[in-house]
């Protein structure tokens, strides 16, 4: 289940991402990347210990917590701090699929969810497409600048190369309360018809029942 959730950052938050990113020294991606990720990846990546870093990560899992989104299709349980990349003319990160678990700055997880937050606008790079294979074909990802998409991290991937410009991006993964993906999926397709039916109906029966079966189902599949 991929979505798309917009405006997780705002305006002025891209804009002091941009900011804080012009001055800080970037280093290989390959700093966290596992064996099979060495191979394939080619981009910059602000150390996980500087105080740039710090900042704009505390900065995006604030923007997080406030997104109804993002807590509906993920249904976190931990998310590891953002980390934050760079792909410059020529770079390019070939096929793979996330690490099983992270460990690094305090946190250890099991990644059930991959997120790329986008920092940069469309408009300012060429190439650069977040590609996600899964068994309806590959799907490519370009968003706005401050909107994010998630994906099972389980998804093989790619971003493919960068011809002009520069894609900045926060990337992070995050352990669900519901390990299972079909789960999720039923649970994130019944909370959007249980919120449209409340805004179509709101007096009706169905949502209190339907709520009742939301909430079941969660107490049901959860590790908390």
């Amino acid at each position: 289940m991929m979505v798309h959730i917009p405006a997780v950052l705002t305006p002025d938050q891209v804009a002091r991402c941009r900011e804080v990113m012009e001055k800080a020294a970037w280093i290989d991606g390959n700093v966290t990347s596992g064996h099979q990720a060495a191979k394939a990846k080619n981009n910059l990546q602000l150390p996980e210990s500087a105080p740039e870093a710090r900042e704009l990560s505390n900065m995006v899992l604030e923007a997080l917590g406030r997104s109804p989104l993002f807590m509906s299709a993920v249904l976190p349980k931990q998310v590891f701090p953002p980390l934050f990349n760079r792909y410059d003319p020529g770079m390019t990160f070939g096929n793979h699929v996330d690490n099983a678990v992270r460990s690094g700055n305090g946190a250890r997880i099991r990644t059930d969810v991959s997120s790329t937050l986008f920092i940069s606008s469309p408009e300012d790079y060429d190439g650069g497409e977040l590609i996600v294979e899964d068994t309806y074909g590959a799907h490519s990802v370009k968003l706005p600048a401050g909107d994010m998409i998630v994906y099972p991290a389980t998804s093989l991937h790619r971003v493919t190369p960068i011809t002009r410009g520069s894609r900045i991006a926060s990337f992070f993964w995050t352990q669900s309360m519901i390990r299972d993906e079909a789960q999720r999926a039923l649970l994130f397709d019944l909370d959007m018809s249980i919120i449209r039916l409340a805004g179509d109906h709101p007096e009706h029966k169905s949502v209190v029942s339907l709520t009742a079966v939301y909430h079941n189902l969660l107490r049901q599949w959860a590790e908390v």
